[in-house]
């Protein structure tokens, strides 16, 4: 597909009760007290202190991360930070962000955040109670993004209206599902975002998480969608109302370009904003340019936060 068919793409409809379904989800999760602890973790990254962070999420989980403060201890605004599928076994280089709190949660799962029964392998772990709408593993992440942002609002309740969610991939597939819902995030950042338009990432090949589930539905009579209908972030954009930069890949192998695109499409026009990377996922030889160049509109974009 050219940039005008990706961008004409239209994002799926939801089910009748799917703001229900998702408005119930998170007044139920923000009934649990993360009760956040921090450890300094006595090492430095770009003018950021380090602490280890852990966190209670719904269910019993207990989550891991870090948390970077800076150095100067002036704080003014907060972000979240999510990761790819692959998990995190430390903290990303920090965005350029005068006075913010990050937070480094890893999901449920994955990294530092591990779970009996569940796979870290992307392969298995997005195949994870998918059976059941209640229970599947994605539902259980973005509890963990609501609450890394009740963990965040515990160390710091001055940031109440400064917080924002920045995710990439697999991160940015849960902070689309995620952050429409939560309105104590008001600017949001996504990068090649996955999860979209699950009905059409059902028919496209790709060395993805979406691949294992494509290859559960052909092997399973269970209609994998009666699930996913409800875990679609192309779905859940339609209900965003907050500013959004959305990156996007106009080639990727491992999440199909029409799902990202699905993602920016849903999102109101006057909330919008597009960064378009020539791949995502893949080594291309403008990458460090194109990188430079987001991360410098990434910084301004959570500046006014």
């Amino acid at each position: 597909m050219d940039l005008e068919q990706l961008l004409s793409i239209v994002p799926p409809e939801a089910p009748a009760d799917f703001a229900a379904f998702w408005e119930r989800r998170h007044r139920v999760t923000l009934t649990t007290a993360p009760q956040p602890y921090i450890r300094d973790a006595g090492w430095m990254l770009k003018e950021h202190a380090v602490y280890d962070l852990r966190y209670r999420s719904t269910d019993g989980v207990e989550i891991g991360g870090w948390l970077l403060l800076p150095k100067d201890g002036n704080v003014s605004r907060g972000i979240v930070i999510g990761h790819g599928y692959g998990g995190r076994e430390a903290p990303d280089e920090p965005p350029e962000v005068d006075a913010a709190a990050l937070l480094f949660p890893c999901f449920r799962g994955l990294g530092r955040s591990p779970v009996a029964k569940v796979s870290p392998n992307p392969r298995d772990h997005v195949l994870h109670d998918i059976q059941d709408r209640e229970r599947y593993i994605l539902g259980g992440c973005v509890d963990d993004l609501w609450l890394a942002v009740s963990a965040l609002l515990d160390l710091f309740p001055s940031l109440s209206g400064r917080i924002g969610y920045s995710g990439a991939s697999f991160g940015g597939g849960i902070g689309a599902m995620a952050v429409p819902w939560d309105k104590r995030i008001q600017r949001l950042h996504l990068q090649v975002p996955t999860f979209g338009h699950q009905a059409l990432r059902l028919t496209l090949p790709c060395i993805g998480s979406g691949e294992s589930v494509r290859a559960f539905q052909q092997h399973h009579d269970f209609n994998i969608l009666e699930t996913l209908a409800y875990y679609d972030s192309a779905t859940a954009m339609r209900y965003l109302r907050i500013p959004a930069l959305i990156a996007v890949a106009r080639f990727d192998p491992v999440v199909p370009p029409p799902g990202q695109f699905a993602v920016y499409n849903a999102v109101p026009e006057n909330l919008r904003r597009l960064f378009v990377l020539d791949a995502g996922h893949f080594d291309y030889p403008r990458q460090t340019q194109q990188t430079q160049e987001m991360n410098r509109e990434l910084a301004c974009f959570f500046m006014a936060l």
